[in-house]
């Protein structure tokens, strides 16, 4: 065993590549996405580290291109889950006993291997996978989630090295374990970051993990357990199990052994698996901890003092960089009257130049909606506004799924804030304003405050300092994370720590030492030096 004490490599962001035309990086990922588009892939399931074929398979569909298969998913039967969760209880005891500089190498070297070979192998994969374009795939995949690798090492020795005082004759200290039993993470489709943080953010801190990505990710899921086994993670680790979720999460969430859910997806889901917990309280070893980020209604709110083109510009990027697939995307929007105009004519503008189409034609600013079923709810969504009164269509509106899942970045204007697309999570490229008159400052906030029960994202646009001070007051609690004069997307690790309250989740952080803390167990320990010989104190003696 080594006699020091280690510190961790400072880390850094990892630097975003351009990709601009005739750029290395371009040209390599232009080669891989032909690689990928010619190769169908088997992915399996990785119990124990074993790759395990499953009784059956589920199709990995291009959204873009939903004619082309890009290979099969093999499918989790409950004998697979039980193995799994097996896997994980067996294998955490060894995990969280090897010391901590030997667990964090291997997610260090992870993100090595991430921006290093396998840069552009992550990169196409969530292209045609989850259609992103090369740059949205790049601060994803690539960037935030090496991040989120050398960030999360970082974190863990500020944690362990947070000790408690010592009295004379005496030496306490605390030891962080690692949960008994195993996390269970189920990881969302929109981000290949957050999916394999939510699966190794637990595993850091010495806790194995029973992994459900989701079902159109699994191709950029595969490449990153590719990634962890080849920078060592020892098998039982992280056991990844694609599957029907009515099989996989009844067996996980009732399970004696269940030490946590880490979750991303929608607040729906979350209040289920937190109903089933609550259910079974009296059958778990621990209480199990629970760590969500849900639902999001994020908002961008204007003053009349805010500056028009930066404005528009946060609109636009907020609302539709990624088919507004971001649990942050900006979906609503307060515009004061003395803008609007102004606004309007610049934000149809700007609307009619986004270019739809395939995210291998690296000149199109978005590509389609994850699958069928979200283009169907986005497109009833649409065309339900479009007859209804009191709401117009401002610009886009229109939807084709021939080729693939396409929705063009839409507009609306509502006449009400109550507005079903005002108050409705959609997860899609819709963004509904609502215009207020300027002197109905104080109560459009309250009405923004209290339209939405999420309260993940928000935005505010002034230039007035005390109004930036009011605004902020008055949204206090309505957004977990808050930006001035920016678009409501784009938190950074280490820089912005994201997460929301409300029905938008815990609020634990991900991108912080916060999330950290939840995955391990904290053990005081007190060694007496000079221990007392007789149980009797001096206030006992006789006068």
């Amino acid at each position: 065993m080594a006699n020091a004490l280690f510190s961790a490599p400072v880390p850094l962001n990892e630097p975003v590549k351009g990709y601009a035309p005739g750029s290395p990086e371009r040209i390599e990922l232009k080669r891989e996405l032909q690689q990928q588009n010619s190769a169908p892939v088997d992915v399996p399931l990785v119990i124990a580290g074993k790759h395990r074929r499953g009784e059956t398979t589920a199709p990995i569909i291009i959204p873009h291109r939903h004619s082309q298969h890009l290979g099969v998913a093999h499918q989790a039967a409950a004998k697979d889950v039980g193995d799994a969760i097996h896997s994980a209880v067996t294998t955490q005891k060894s995990w969280s006993r090897l010391p901590w500089e030997e667990r964090a190498a291997v997610f260090l070297k992870a993100a090595d291997l991430l921006c290093g070979k396998y840069r552009q192998v992550m990169n196409a994969a969530t292209m045609l996978g989850q259609s992103k374009t090369c740059y949205q795939a790049e601060i994803d995949a690539a960037c935030e989630l090496a991040d989120f690798w050398r960030f999360n090492v970082a974190f863990l020795t500020e944690i362990y090295q947070d000790q408690p005082l010592s009295a004379a004759g005496a030496w306490n200290r605390s030891a962080y374990r690692g949960l008994e039993g195993f996390v269970f993470a189920v990881t969302p489709f929109n981000f290949t970051s957050i999916a394999l943080n939510l699966a190794t953010a637990p595993a850091l801190m010495g806790t194995t993990v029973v992994w459900k990505p989701g079902p159109t990710s699994m191709l950029s899921s595969w490449v990153g357990m590719q990634i962890l086994e080849e920078a060592g993670l020892p098998p039982g680790v992280v056991n990844m199990i694609g599957g029907d979720p009515t099989i996989i999460g009844p067996i996980a969430l009732q399970h004696r052994d269940l030490a946590g859910v880490h979750f991303t997806g929608s607040t729906g889901v979350f209040n289920q698996m937190w109903q089933t917990i609550g259910q079974n309280i009296g059958s778990y070893r621990t209480y199990p901890r629970i760590v969500g980020e849900t639902g999001g209604k994020d908002f961008v709110f204007a003053h009349p003092s805010a500056d028009v083109p930066a404005l528009v510009t946060a609109l636009v990027r907020g609302a539709f960089e990624y088919q507004g697939q971001k649990c942050s995307a900006a979906s609503r929007a307060y515009i004061p009257r003395s803008l609007w105009r102004q606004v309007e004519e610049r934000l149809v503008a700007e609307v009619n130049k986004i270019s739809v189409g395939d995210p291998e034609d690296f000149t199109n600013f978005m590509g389609a909606v994850i699958d069928a079923r979200a283009f169907q709810r986005l497109k009833q969504a649409i065309e339900q506004a479009k007859q209804d009164s009191g709401v117009r269509l401002l610009v886009g509106g229109e939807c084709d799924d021939r080729v693939g899942y396409f929705i063009k970045p839409t507009v609306l204007v509502a006449d009400r804030p109550d507005y079903r697309t005002m108050t409705t999570e959609l997860f899609g490229p819709v963004l509904t304003i609502y215009v207020y008159e300027d002197d109905q400052l104080e109560r459009t906030l309250e009405i923004c405050d209290q339209t939405s029960p999420y309260a993940l994202t928000g935005a505010i646009f002034a230039r007035d300092r005390a109004v930036i001070h009011q605004m902020t007051e008055a949204l206090v609690n309505a957004a977990g994370n808050f930006y001035i004069n920016d678009k409501p997307t784009g938190a950074v690790v280490g820089q912005q720590p994201f997460g929301g309250a409300r029905s938008s989740g815990t609020n634990d952080k991900a991108g912080s030492k916060l999330n950290l803390l939840r995955w391990t167990s904290q053990r005081t320990i007190k060694e007496t030096f000079a221990p007392a010989l007789h149980f009797d104190y001096p206030f006992m003696a006789a006068p």
